[in-house]
């Protein structure tokens, strides 16, 4: 019994379900069944149109003997004006124009005035919002020169009989309502508008925020990649030349590798994680120059004697996390591209502490070797990217005496952000 009374109690509280989602024509001709269509603003029509009726038979009590009777004409005119707004979002110049004729045509027939200039007033406003502005001023100027020549001119032939002349003191108060009623209308379509700018803006934001990140995860896999699988490689092609020859060495390529290929892993897993809970903590702190001794020695594992001077100041997160990859990217490509089995990594700071910056060099002597690499092509362009995300400049090109040289430029003061976070 409770249970029926609590389900009693909550449909009497929201209303019969016609009254939720509208009477069963409603859904034939409403967004359920018209895909792509404009609702059917029903229920304000219905609502809109009884008023109108309400409020135009008080007005005939209080116009009495002064304006004409309201008769089935009179309702037939006040019903269409008012019903034609169901119609109103999908073909809004019609409805605006049909609306303004039926109330044109009751002025004309001396009946009371009344609401029925709301209806005139909804119509306006959804064609003004649609962007037909032209159209709206159009007909509501129209409806009031033909109140004009009504009150002024043509009442000496029209009902009421023996009805005088308006004074032209009123043609103020429609002339103002004329202009509330366009001016409110204006500031929703200018309103309107500007929403729908917001939204787009936001939208193409969100797109390319979505677009950064994609390519912060590219670059982040191209680099853990890249330098993992060239050290692989290389140990994969000396542990099969030395596989008969020299077991012990060859086992030595194999650990190597097994070392190699597990921080490639990690690395990946810390990527995917980041993917899979956005906005959470990383596990493990983002690589930076910190573990450039972990570069030299899988450098070494490949072949590469690398020589590092100078020492890195503390950089920001950004700047620390690119200059790591520009390093390990560099290395990766003497690896793959330079006959020199050298290479040389300077670190310089220069500048003062408030504007410093950090002045990183990578040379080898080359010559280049000329052969096939299996890489994407995106090395240099992703050092580029990695620069200019905090603000810094690199350049990367072969030098007057022979060999390669990356060049980078990295800011010692991070963006507000990375401040904040630290």
């Amino acid at each position: 019994m409770d249970e029926q009374r609590a389900r009693g109690t909550g449909r009497f509280r929201r209303g019969p379900a016609w009254w939720r989602h509208g009477p069963p024509w409603a859904s034939r001709w409403g967004d359920d069944g018209d895909r792509g269509g404009a609702p059917w603003p029903w229920r304000s029509t219905v609502l809109l149109t009884g008023f109108v009726l309400v409020g135009s038979t008080f007005a005939a009590h209080g116009q009495e003997g002064e304006r004409a009777a309201l008769d089935p004409f009179a309702r037939v005119l006040l019903v269409v004006a008012a019903g034609l707004l169901l119609w109103r979002k999908r073909y809004p110049v019609a409805v605006l124009s049909g609306t303004a004729a039926a109330a044109a045509a009751y002025l004309g027939a001396g009946y009371p005035y009344g609401p029925v200039f709301l209806a005139v007033a909804v119509a306006c406003f959804s064609a003004v919002v649609a962007g037909h502005r032209r159209a709206a001023w159009t007909a509501v100027g129209m409806l009031w020169a033909a109140h004009v020549l009504v009150a002024h001119w043509l009442y000496r032939w029209l009902p009421p009989t023996g009805d005088s002349g308006t004074p032209w003191g009123r043609e103020l108060v429609v002339a103002a309502w004329v202009a509330a009623t366009m001016a409110v209308s204006e500031l929703a379509r200018a309103r309107r508008e500007q929403w729908a700018r917001d939204r787009a803006e936001r939208a193409q934001a969100a797109r390319r925020r979505a677009d950064e990140e994609r390519l912060r995860i590219a670059r982040e896999l191209h680099d853990v990649l890249a330098h993992s699988i060239s050290v692989i490689n290389v140990q994969a092609g000396v542990g099969l030349a030395l596989l008969d020859s020299d077991p012990e060495q060859a086992r030595t390529v194999l650990t190597t590798i097994k070392a190699a290929s597990k921080e490639a892993l990690g690395e990946v897993r810390q990527v995917l994680d980041n993917l899979r809970a956005p906005g959470e903590a990383p596990r493990a702190p983002a690589p930076g120059l910190d573990r450039l001794p972990e570069l030299v020695t899988q450098a070494a594992g490949a072949g590469l004697t690398v020589e590092v001077t100078g020492e890195a100041p503390r950089l920001p997160p950004g700047a620390d996390l690119a200059a790591f990859r520009i390093v390990q990217e560099a290395l990766t490509n003497v690896v793959r591209h330079s006959g020199s089995r050298h290479a040389r990594v300077r670190l310089d700071p220069v500048g003062g502490p408030a504007g410093g910056a950090l002045r990183l060099c990578v040379d080898d002597d080359g010559p280049a070797t000329g052969a096939e690499a299996g890489g994407s092509g995106n090395g240099l362009a992703g050092m580029r990217e990695r620069a200019a995300a905090p603000g810094g400049t690199i350049e990367a090109g072969p030098r007057p005496d022979g060999g390669f040289r990356v060049l980078a430029v990295l800011p010692l003061t991070g963006t507000a952000a990375e401040e904040e976070d630290r």
